[in-house]
């Protein structure tokens, strides 16, 4: 188990566009591992690679509350195929930007294909959080941020007291 450091914006690593995953190996299954566990400690309910510092597709999802058992979702190379015509309004914040949430549109339900941590091929259908989760993480895989979806004012806002907190971060 290790906990792994949280790239917070503007770090550039978050507009990075990540790399496909040509095989699940061990070293992915750690990967993974280490992002649930930091994903859980932050405390989250996902995480993508490059959140971290690795700029492969992977990322990890996990929406069940505090009174359910942990259903997490180990996903490689994530890709939507379906979404639907019915769009959803979820606030939003993120793991990368400490403290910032916005309300963001999405497609209320969405079918994806992915691969797990033994590399079989497999298959959701998620509505509700947990489609706007899988959503907000396959857009980190596309250097995207939940900020990119809200008008450039209310960006500039959070993207401003951003700087600041790493700032006094760095100062400390």
């Amino acid at each position: 188990m290790a906990i792994l450091e949280i790239v917070i914006a503007p770090d550039p690593v978050l507009k990075t566009v990540c790399e496909p995953v040509s095989e699940v190996d061990d070293n992915i299954r750690t990967l993974l591992s280490d992002m649930l566990d930091t994903m859980y400690k932050a405390p989250g309910i996902g995480l993508a690679a490059c959140q971290v510092g690795v700029t492969k597709r992977v990322i990890v999802v996990d929406v069940s509350d505090d009174k359910e058992e942990n259903k997490p979702y180990c996903m490689v190379n994530p890709e939507v195929t379906w979404e639907s015509d019915e769009w959803s309004v979820y606030q939003e914040g993120c793991l990368s930007l400490p403290e910032q949430y916005a309300d963001v549109e999405r497609p209320a339900a969405v079918k994806v294909k992915y691969l797990d941590e033994n590399g079989k091929k497999l298959e959701i259908e998620a509505d509700g959080l947990l489609a706007t989760c899988i959503q907000h993480e396959i857009d980190h895989l596309d250097g995207l941020l939940f900020v990119d979806h809200i008008s450039k004012l209310k960006r500039g806002m959070i993207m401003k007291k951003l700087k600041k907190v790493v700032a006094a971060k760095a100062a400390s």
